[in-house]
């Protein structure tokens, strides 16, 4: 085995007396980071940290592998294990000098704590120190090792101090003296050398010397640190000039290392991630790492920086000081705790002094050079903690604080956040106990919701079942669940969610208080500032913003896509933001913030809505939508993209619906809602549609509101539509436009008959179809309702076989949405005029207009649109005999239609193509496809689907030999058809054109 060597120059000695290093730098250097933790695993991370620490190679991991194997090679005996935390290199003591070092000194400081004698608790120091060949790696500079190197140096010189002691206890001052004034050059303001030094200078008579030594060391430390030396110091000096001798007093228990941390919490859920980074924030080597862990109240700080702290206690072998600063209730006074850490770190009675940067100044200097861990818990300002930061690298400090400490110059910060839905389940499991939690699964996951997921909440949660066995998990959940009771519920013994949150309340300002109270009124917990800055609508809002944000009880989370300020605000925080609000403000003064800030989400959505390309849902109406109170600039740069505007609040404006419909303002609730719809719709967003939907309507039918009721019932229709749930769409369609004939609302009984004829196309019911579309066309009061009537009345057109009366609406509609200069409505007119030219006869203008609406409709957002634009074109171009490019068409087609989950689109795409495998041979491919989609068009009640489907399977069947089940399929399809259907009988013309073999 090759013993090797980093407490000086890199080396290995293999064989014996033959010294050799690795070639390369990134060899020496991985060798080197593996010796200085032998026989520890070191994470890969840490490797490739070492190795390239600017950026990694793409390669990296197997570089580093191949480096691994190298040094395998080149150095026989040489073990590098790879485990699951990364890789360690197993070595004996004896053949690494780091760790020969450690176990000299280990033994001479156990021989000294036995009362051996002093030559022999010397000599273990000295051969200790004879494994030092000079500055550890020297020639190798790696910056990821300079804090390892740092306590690697501390380490020899305590055991060097510790030697000099047993020396000059056995005599043996004359040889010291030269040695200790080279160690005191180099350190300066190591006092202990200082002090051994005078000893062994009067005790060999050279007592002007020994004074010198005081004289030279005082001079540097009011100089560099402001401060006397310490008691040793004083004590030695005074013997040296009264002439006795200065034997160290009785020896008082060692003040390092030293340990003031709590016990290390045994039930900590997750935050793996953040004792990561903290870890790697404290262990930089340059200066003093400050590192402030901040949060909302309940977040679970302090544990986390216990829990971090133990976990370093070997990076910072001098020891951790905790220092509880009580900053959210009543800061203590620096002064006291400076005391405190003063007696605490061995100065005691007269010597601590009176002022507080005195004691700050000794505070400072009895931490120079030693590698200590300063945790700050609970920090009320960065005046307080300034005082407390240690003056030489090699220290560092963790803070944790309700306040950002944003004037804490150098420090990183670390916002920590609720815990994940895992990592709060783990908890409560843990206290808990997993089999409960595991058994109720659902019901303790109410319980984290309710909780927020923050710690403290958690805490006192699981406590509570804990000390209540017996006590079901659902019935806690539905108590946390009700808002006026959840503080309530959420406290145990000395633990209380509202307590902890109400001290950083009360320590506001009169404004930040106000503000406070006012975003409390906000259900949504995502804000954007606009909504802050109008619930507040003060001049100084902007300077209680940031306070709130200081303070934690509001989260800057950054900018959204609209360049908009985003915060949020924890559901607990929130809750107790209510509770004073409901005890502090009158019912009208709580009413009329939330009238604003829903006026000014209506404002937006109403004008974001009306830039939208147009879609099914019902045209909006001018009824009902207050005056914008926001400035004219502001809903400019909001509403640049009204798309992206949408997408950044659609979350909150489905809440929003929710709790206006909770408070009784059903019509505003609507306004919105019919303005998010057009969003909603666009982007197939059919979830939220329903459930805004259906709770407006289960809100209005309980207030007896019979308008609104119907209203949503049709919007529900439309989403059973474009499912292709076509019977009960038709059925719902009926119901809506005889409740509206009958409340007198012509403009949505218009809209609901257009949905009903289209809906009726489907159906394969094409005289009920231009009856319903006619009837939608006179009632119509807007153009926008008209166009979409005319259109649904050509598709009927079609199914009765009078092409010359659809080709002269399809004209019109043309006309008229050129003339209007609407992108989305002259694709749309495009391709219902490319369908109508492509049924009577004329190819070429049909394909030249559909190819226009195809190019027109790719400029916009309108997604539907163009999937059913592209499906035209597949069939146009399948006439046309250009098989490839009409495939192509269909499958673009499906795709988007299957994105926007509109099957019934999706499922006559699908068909389309299945039918080209047919012509391609593949017809035992196309068979079970076109099944799957003649069941589905059945379950739909879509009659012409249907027949053109089994058209299709019928030619599958006769390319495949199954003569049988093609006649079946034929007569079942003829059956189906309907006289007269041009529309039908021209599909089935272009679609069986797909199944013929292509053209050699």
């Amino acid at each position: 085995m090759p013993r090797f060597g980093v407490l000086g120059p890199l080396t290995i000695e293999s064989p014996p007396g033959r010294r050799t290093t690795p070639r390369g730098d990134h060899q020496r250097a991985l060798l080197a980071v593996l010796l200085l933790n032998a026989n520890t695993s070191v994470p890969v991370d840490a490797l490739v940290e070492t190795l390239w620490p600017d950026t990694p190679p793409k390669s990296y991991s197997s570089n580093l592998h191949t480096y691994v194997s190298r040094l395998r090679a080149r150095f026989e005996g040489l073990e590098i294990v790879r485990d699951p935390h990364g890789y360690r290199l197993v070595v004996a003591p004896a053949d690494l000098d780091l760790l020969s070092f450690r176990e000299a000194a280990a033994a001479g400081k156990a021989a000294a704590r036995a009362g051996d004698p002093a030559a022999r608790v010397s000599a273990h120091y000295r051969r200790a120190l004879a494994e030092w060949r000079g500055p550890v790696l020297s020639g190798l500079h790696v910056p990821r090792l300079d804090a390892d190197i740092a306590r690697l140096e501390s380490e020899r010189l305590a055991a060097f101090e510790d030697c000099v002691d047993a020396e000059l206890s056995d005599g043996r001052h004359g040889e010291l003296a030269g040695e200790l004034q080279a160690m005191i050059t180099e350190h300066p303001l190591r006092e202990r050398l200082a002090a051994q030094l005078m000893i062994a200078l009067h005790r060999a008579g050279r007592q002007a010397d020994s004074l010198a030594v005081h004289r030279d060391l005082r001079a540097t430390l009011v100089e560099e640190l402001g401060v006397e030396p310490g008691a040793e110091v004083r004590r030695v000096h005074a013997a040296v000039l009264r002439g006795e001798d200065p034997v160290p007093s009785a020896k008082t228990a060692p003040v390092f290392p030293i340990c003031q941390l709590p016990p290390d919490i045994a039930d900590l859920a997750g935050r793996e991630s953040e004792i990561a980074k903290l870890s790697a924030l404290l262990g930089e080597s340059k200066g003093v790492p400050v590192a402030v862990i901040t949060g909302e109240p309940g977040a679970g700080k302090s544990t986390l920086a216990v829990t971090t702290a133990h976990r370093l206690r070997r990076s910072f072998p001098d020891g951790q000081l905790f220092v509880p600063l009580a900053g959210a209730s009543a800061p203590r006074e620096l002064a006291d705790v400076l005391g405190d850490l003063l007696r605490a770190l061995g100065v005691t009675g007269p010597a601590i002094p009176d002022d507080v940067e005195a004691r700050a100044a000794v505070y400072r200097g009895r931490l120079a050079d030693r590698r200590v861990l300063v945790v700050l818990d609970d920090a009320a300002s960065p005046e307080q903690v300034r005082a407390l930061l240690p003056g030489t690298p090699g220290s560092a400090v963790l803070i944790t604080s309700r306040q950002r400490l944003s004037g804490l110059a150098g420090a990183d910060r670390l916002p920590l956040a609720p815990l994940t839905g895992a990592e709060a389940m783990a908890l409560l499991a843990r206290l808990a106990g997993p089999g409960r939690v595991g058994a109720e699964r659902a019901d303790a996951e109410r319980i984290a919701k309710a909780c927020g997921n923050l710690p403290l909440a958690l805490r006192i949660a699981g406590s509570r079942l804990a000390m209540r066995p017996g006590l079901p998990l659902g019935k806690l959940a539905g108590k946390l669940e009700d808002e006026v009771s959840r503080l309530d519920e959420l406290q145990v013994s000395d633990l209380q969610v509202r307590g902890s949150i109400a001290l950083s309340y009360q320590a506001l300002s009169p404004a930040a208080r106000r503000a406070f109270r006012l975003i409390g009124r906000c259900r949504t917990l995502d804000l954007p500032a606009w909504a802050v800055s109008t619930l507040i609508d003060d001049d100084g809002a902007d300077e209680a913003i940031d306070e709130l944000v200081e303070a934690s009880l509001l989260e800057a989370t950054g900018l959204d896509p609209t360049g908009e300020q985003r915060f949020r605000v924890h559901d607990l925080v929130r809750v107790f933001a209510t509770e004073l609000g409901r005890a502090l403000e009158t019912h009208a003064e709580r009413v009329a913030t939330v009238a604003k800030v829903s006026d000014a989400a209506l404002c937006l959505a109403d004008t974001a809505a009306r830039r939208l390309p147009r879609t099914v849902p019902m045209p909006l109406s001018d009824h009902d939508v207050p005056a914008q109170p926001l400035a004219g600039e502001l809903v400019e740069r909001l509403l640049r993209d009204p798309g992206t505007w949408f997408s950044v609040e659609r979350a909150n404006l489905v809440t929003a619906v929710s709790s206006l419909c909770a408070v009784g303002w059903r019509r505003k609730a609507l306004r919105i809602l019919e303005r998010l719809s057009a969003y909603l719709y666009l982007h197939s967003h059919h979830t939220d549609m329903r459930t805004a939907y259906e709770t407006l309507r289960d809100a209005a039918r309980e207030a007896g509101d019979r308008h609104i009721v119907v209203i949503a019932e049709a919007n529900l229709t439309v989403l059973l539509h474009v499912r292709g749930e076509y019977e009960l769409a038709a059925e719902g369609y009926r119901e809506c436009s005889k409740e509206l004939a009958e409340l007198g609302d012509i403009s949505a009984q218009a809209w609901v008959e257009t949905n009903l004829a289209r809906c009726l196309v489907g159906l394969g019911r094409a005289g009920e179809s231009l009856h319903a579309a006619t009837q939608a066309r006179e009632l119509s009061t807007v153009d926008e309702s008209g166009a979409y009537a005319r259109q649904a009345e050509s598709a009927a057109l079609h199914r009765l076989g009078k092409i010359a009366e659809a080709l002269e609406i399809d004209r019109r509609s043309l006309a008229h949405a050129r003339e209007r200069g609407d992108e989305r409505q002259l694709g749309v007119a495009l391709q219902g005029l490319s369908w109508s030219l492509m049924l009577d006869g004329r190819l070429d203008e049909a394909l030249e207009t559909i190819e226009e609406s195809v190019r027109v409709l790719r400029r916009t957002t309108a997604k539907s649109a163009l999937a059913k634009s592209l499906r035209t074109q597949g069939a146009i171009l399948a006439g046309a005999g250009r098989r490839d490019g009409a495939v192509k068409a269909y499958e673009h087609a499906r795709r988007l239609a299957g994105a926007l989950e509109e099957r019934p689109r999706e499922l006559s795409c699908t068909r389309a193509i299945a039918a080209s495998w047919i012509g391609d041979g593949h017809a035992d491919r196309a068979i079970p496809v076109l099944r799957q989609c003649l069941d589905e068009f059945r379950a739909m009640g879509g009659k012409p689907a249907t027949a053109l489907t089994l058209h299709v399977l019928r030619r599958a069947y006769e390319a495949a030999g199954e003569t049988k089940a093609a006649e079946a399929a034929g007569e079942e399809a003829k059956r189906l058809e309907v006289p007269h259907d041009a529309n039908a009988s021209t599909l089935v013309r272009l679609l069986l054109s797909l199944t013929e073999p292509a053209p050699a």
